[in-house]
Parts: structure tokens; sequence; C-alpha cells
């Protein structure tokens, strides 16, 4: 089987398996991988721009070379061997399931005024300050996070699945990890998780864009999306995040963005489709899951075809190559 075919069965399956089953409770790889990341942060750090680009080639690195490894034991191996392995890879590094059950877990509790427990679930799902919110700002922050995670947990993934495979998959989990580890601008971290927060922005910026593109397509306001993407997205302070929750925000015809806090330091960012949007209420994080889904096998789809044309469009020039030197000869 060709490896076009290959990405195509074997993403598909990864899905269909995240959708079943979810994350494991325990030994799930993306937490070795981040075990594994803090040891090597130990053992590096230095308040140095030099060190974190070691850590970031050390981590990523090895992540891309442990799906070379396993690309190269089954590349022998009948079809089935490949296409579980692209499988397994697809379902370890996604997270769409986790990303609605934490989603709908904040949803309901604040669907019946249980702000307590909300707001100790807020942190599974993003990194603010639940202890400031109020019941709509949390879930405003629902719905970013979706938005966000979207692309950061699925879509850039397959994206890079696309491009190169197992190892394009699991190089993407581990930087984007790693962004999530290291790269925020805490004194710490400031300078050592420079270089893991640089190439997240390059890593994610295709599957930001193919995100925001499908939550047009998917989304019941895909107007309200273009126009939001194209007046909000840029005033967001990250370059991929802005796209996909500006459009998230304006096929839900919702107001994203504002006044937020990430540990005690406030953010006043630009408010993304302020202009027609609404206030964020409680049904609008079932509305944003919905979307997610749809983004998500929209863009799968996206991703299975164009490399399946990649993978014609290569045969097709190596049939003219060989035409061409059989006549020469």
């Amino acid at each position: 089987m060709r490896a076009d075919r290959v990405f195509a069965y074997g993403a598909t399956v990864g899905l269909i398996g995240d959708r079943i089953l979810g994350d494991p409770r325990r030994g799930h790889p993306v937490a070795a991988f981040g075990r594994a990341a803090a040891a090597v942060e130990r053992a590096l750090w230095r308040d140095r721009r030099s060190r974190g680009v070691v850590h970031t080639l050390v981590c990523a690195g090895g992540a891309a070379a442990v799906g070379v490894l396993g690309a190269r034991a089954v590349r022998s191996r009948p079809a089935a061997a490949r296409v579980a392995l692209t499988a397994a890879a697809t379902w370890a590094v996604v997270g769409g399931t986790s990303l609605a059950r934490e989603a709908r877990a904040i949803g309901g509790a604040l669907a019946v005024g249980d702000t307590d427990v909300a707001r100790e679930r807020l942190p599974h799902l993003c990194g603010r300050d639940p202890h400031s919110l109020d019941g709509q700002q949390m879930a405003r922050a629902v719905v970013e996070s979706v938005a966000e995670n979207t692309s950061d947990a699925v879509v850039g993934a397959l994206v890079w699945g696309a491009v190169a495979g197992v190892p394009g998959l699991l190089a993407f989990r581990a930087v984007n990890t790693l962004d999530a580890m290291v790269g925020h601008k805490s004194p710490r971290y400031l300078r050592y998780g420079w270089a893991s927060a640089r190439l997240d922005d390059v890593a994610g910026w295709p599957g930001a864009r193919l995100t925001a593109l499908a939550a047009v397509v998917a989304g019941p306001d895909r107007r309200g999306a273009v126009r939001a993407w194209r007046a909000d997205a840029a005033a967001h302070p990250s370059p991929n995040a802005g796209p996909v929750e500006a459009s998230f925000a304006g096929a839900l015809g919702v107001r994203l963005g504002g006044t937020l806090s990430y540990g005690g330091r406030t953010e006043h960012r630009a408010v993304l489709n302020g202009g027609t949007g609404r206030p964020v209420e409680v049904a609008d994080i079932e509305r944003a899951v919905r979307l997610s889904r749809q983004v998500t096998w929209l863009a799968l789809g996206a991703c299975a075809a164009a490399r399946l044309l990649a993978g014609r469009a290569v045969r097709s020039r190596g049939v003219r190559s060989r035409g061409v030197r059989r006549g020469r000869g």
C-alpha cells in the first residue's frame, strides 16, 4: 500500500479511536514525553536562549527520531502494520475527545450554577486564573480554549502527519507540548523557552489556517467567520490563535477576547467579533464543541486528500521522467 493511503487510513482509524476511547487515565505517551522533557530541563536549564535551543532540539528531535525508527521498523511489513502504526500515533497525539469532555464538564457545572466545580475544572483546560472569573467569563474561556486547542491538539498534528507521516505526528505534538511547558513569558522561561515558543509558532501556522478555514466552512455563520477572521485575527497576540479564535467567534456569533488573567498577570486583549457578536453564554460551549468536531473531520478530509494528490503528482512526475529517459535512449 502506498504511503499516501497509509496516512489516510491510519489517521482515520486513529481519530475514530480517539472518539471512542479518549485519552488513557494512566500511561499516556504525551505525559511520558512531558516527564522526559522535564528531566532534560532539569539537566540543561540556565537563563539563556542557547540552553533553551538545545532543550528544544533534544526533545523535539528525539520525538521525531522515535517516529523515524517506528516507520522504518514497519516499512517492509504488511500494509496493515503501517496503518496500525499511523493509527496508534494519531490516537496518541490528538486530544479531541478529552478537549470535548473537559469543556462539557465545565459547561454542565455552569449550567446548574455550580461555579466552584467549574473553577476547579477550568485549569484542566486552560491556564487562566479561575478565581478571578465569573460564570460568563469562564464560559468565554472555555469557548476560546476549545477553538485554540482544536488547532493545537488535533488539526496541527494532522497537517504534519500528512506532510511527514508518523515522525511528523510525533514531532508536532512534542513541539506543542514543549511550548505549553516552557514557552510562556514567565521570568524562568522568558529566555529559556524562546526557542520552543518560536518553533511552535512556525509549526502551528498551517494547522491554524486550516482550522480557521474549516470553521468558516462548517460554522453556522460563514460570512461572520470570514469577517471576524479578516478584521480581528491580527490583533491577537498569538499569530496562530488569532485566526482560529476569530473565525470561531464569527462562526458562532459571539465575542471572544478582552481582559483575562494568567497566574496573577492581567492581559487586555483585543475583542474578537466585537462589532456584531454577543457575550458568550453557557450554551455556546456545546456549540463550540460541535463546531470543533466538524472542523476535525473536515481537516482530516483535507489532509488525506492533499496527501493523496501529492502522491499522485510525484508518481506522475516519475512516470514522465522515465519516459523521457527511455526516449533519449
